[in-house]
């Protein structure tokens, strides 16, 4: 029913519920903004030390923000991105195409277009924006759970959760210009649209309405992260398992296939046709499905193992056509932009050992790696992972038997006097929820990085399951003994959130500002600067040189220069590393301590360890080494280079330093 036909007594919760849900999402943001400013002081520190504080490819993405505002028009800003030949030195690149920067395009040109340039500055611009989407990341998780469970209180302790297990929910107060901050706001609100969708007896208007919706959302997703095309597959995956359970109508996920493609596709258009969107395997898998529903007509007819059979007959034919149409599509464009990506998880899983070096790379971050035990007893102190636990448990025990009841066709009386008390997950939207959680929940476990992705989710379908009054029938004797600790809970978590507001730090990192400093003042602005992806992003947005290669890592062709240029840490000769330096246009090297004596990760994931094992050389230190690997004929080269050897010296000479970086100019023999 509409807004307009609803009686008082029905209005007055849902406009308590609104303010509520507003306020909790405002009070966030002012939340995050303020860790942010007591971790850094933010306000009181200088501009180079702002930039340096947007760590790795964080610096890249606001370096293009910045490049757009400092530019003559907002047309010579846009040339200078679509032919941007400072990125990548002695190569001229499409930004748009490359990169999900239509965010810090948009955010630029509002700002130069409204009257703010005297009372904020760029920086508060573009990070008030990002602490603001947090307001509608709450307010989308509240609405999730509201429309789930039927009562504002849960999204009221949905949103709580978020915000006592923010460690483990969100990173935007110290990663800000990272992808997944824009994008993870606009995938809440497309989760809480689906949801809506997918309720029965919707009005052809509202039905309308709620797809215009979840095109949108999808869309911005899409836009703004370049990883959308895998997390989006997972969701088509949710919507197929489901599809084929019975358990969702199935007109309406067809609309959710549809809006999928033309959501990325909408984007590839955007990213000048974009190689790696037009190889996702999202648009092969969903137009798969389609193709194999038109072909297998009567999928939903039939007895138990009748239907059992076609399910498996379909199951094989989506995967099969999924795998040739991706195959084909790759091959026709000559596609490779994601190869490394698939390196990476061949690996990860187990199938096989490799010595590829992008795909060590991968493996040898915390960040990909499994989840960390002690997440789940930070996500136990506020009770949210024993209540997500036991609600999960419940709902996959009663959506196991309604799927096995949907497949049988039975309709005998008892056994659907016993579904009754399963309602709940009857109801496609919380059947929905159910297999999203599970999924992300397996994406999370196997990858660290994706957690963020789950652990929202898991406040959303934990306070579900918590007030829903479906749920309750079943565990109304196991819940009440939760009762006191959930409120001595939420006493316990107040002081500590009051303690991180109080809690006051100042950004500390001299050598980086000094390095930046002499950069700017010592070098001309042409320069072009050899390195560590991470620091030459930050060289790029504090000093605007041109880079030979950064930490957008989605390109086959950067992988292999940067591979090339990481070869600075590795056992070469001088004159092999001059070549490969000159080769890229490389006028200045800067070798890192914190690199060349690395001590943070284990031997055989220490960057010079991958180098050695990629090269074929035997690594350094005690422990075993493959038997294939030799002693390398030359020393380690950013060792070496130190001792001011002639054999160096004719190639290299120092012309910076301090306790962390040493700056080479390269010689420019004839």
């Amino acid at each position: 029913q509409t807004f307009l036909s609803l009686k008082p007594w029905n209005i007055l919760p849902i406009t308590i519920g609104g303010i509520v849900a507003i306020s909790l999402g405002l009070l966030t943001s002012v939340y995050v903004a303020t860790l942010h400013e007591n971790d850094l002081w933010f306000s009181n520190i200088k501009e180079v030390e702002r930039e340096i504080s947007f760590r790795t490819e964080c610096g890249l993405y606001y370096s293009y923000y910045k490049q757009m505002i400092q530019a003559a028009s907002i047309q010579q800003g846009l040339h200078g991105l679509v032919y941007d030949n400072k990125t990548e030195s002695v190569r001229t690149i499409n930004i748009l195409e490359r990169m999900n920067v239509y965010q810090e395009v948009f955010l630029s040109i509002l700002y130069r277009i409204l009257p703010i340039q005297q009372y904020l500055e760029p920086v508060y611009f573009y990070i008030y924006t990002l602490f603001g989407l947090q307001a509608v990341y709450v307010i989308a998780l509240y609405v999730t759970s509201w429309l789930l469970s039927g009562t504002w209180l849960s999204g009221l302790l949905a949103a709580c959760w978020y915000i006592t297990n923010r460690i483990d929910t969100t990173r935007v107060e110290f990663t800000i210009p990272l992808r997944e901050n824009w994008a993870l706001p606009f995938f809440a609100v497309q989760i809480a649209a689906i949801t809506y969708l997918l309720r029965t007896h919707l009005q052809p208007v509202q039905e309308r309405l709620t797809l215009i919706a979840v095109f949108i959302s999808t869309f911005l997703f899409s836009l703004t992260w370049q990883f959308n095309q895998f997390m989006m597959l997972i969701q088509a995956l949710a919507l197929f398992i489901l599809d084929c359970f019975d358990m969702l109508p199935t007109a309406k996920v067809t609309w959710l296939y549809i809006i999928q493609i033309s959501g990325l596709l909408l984007v590839c258009v955007l990213q000048f046709f974009n190689s790696m969107i037009l190889g996702s395997l999202l648009i092969s898998f969903n137009a798969s499905v389609l193709i194999a529903r038109t072909i297998q007509k009567n999928l939903k007819k039939g007895g138990l193992l009748n239907r059992l059979g076609k399910l498996i007959l379909h199951v094989l034919l989506v995967l099969c056509l999924t795998l040739l149409i991706n195959k084909f599509i790759k091959k026709i464009l000559n596609l490779e932009s994601d190869e490394h990506i698939f390196k990476f998880l061949k690996a990860k899983f187990g199938f096989g050992a490799t010595r590829d070096f992008d795909a060590n790379l991968y493996l040898c971050e915390e960040a990909f790696g499994l989840l960390p035990l002690n997440t789940f007893s930070r996500l136990s102190d506020t009770l949210l992972f024993y209540v997500y636990v036991f609600v999960l448990f419940l709902m996959t025990v009663a959506a196991v038997i309604v799927a096995f009841r949907n497949l049988s066709g039975s309709n005998q009386v008892q056994f659907m006097e016993k579904m009754e008390e399963y309602t709940v997950t009857l109801k496609p939207d919380a059947a929905y929820n159910l297999i999203h959680t599970v999924l992300f929940g397996c994406l999370a476990l196997s990858t660290m990085r994706m957690k963020y992705l789950w652990t929202s989710h898991m406040c959303v379908f934990a306070s579900f399951g918590l007030c829903s009054t479906e749920v309750w029938k079943l565990i109304l004797k196991c819940i009440h003994l939760y009762t006191s600790q959930r409120v001595s809970t939420i006493i316990t978590c107040w002081p500590g959130i009051m303690d991180e507001l109080s809690e006051l730090r100042e950004f500390y990192d001299p050598d980086t500002v000094e390095l930046m400093y002499w950069i700017k003042s010592n070098t001309p602005n042409t320069a072009v600067f050899a390195g560590s992806m991470q620091l030459l992003a930050g060289v790029k947005l504090c000093t605007g040189r041109t880079l030979t290669n950064h930490p957008h890592y989605e390109d086959k062709n950067l992988r292999e220069r940067t591979k090339q240029i990481y070869q600075i840490y590795a056992k070469r000769s001088p004159e092999d590393v001059y070549r490969i330096l000159r080769s890229f246009g490389t006028e200045y090297v800067i070798l890192e301590d914190s690199i060349c004596y690395e001590r943070r990760h284990s031997r055989g994931c220490r960057l010079r360890d991958l180098l050695d094992i990629a090269n074929g050389h035997i690594m350094d230190g005690l422990g075993e080494n493959e038997p294939d690997l030799k002693p390398s004929l030359y020393p380690r080269f950013c060792e070496e280079i130190k001792k001011n050897l002639p054999s160096y010296t004719i190639h290299f000479t120092r012309v910076f330093q301090n306790k962390t970086f040493h700056v080479y100019k390269l010689t420019k023999h004839k």
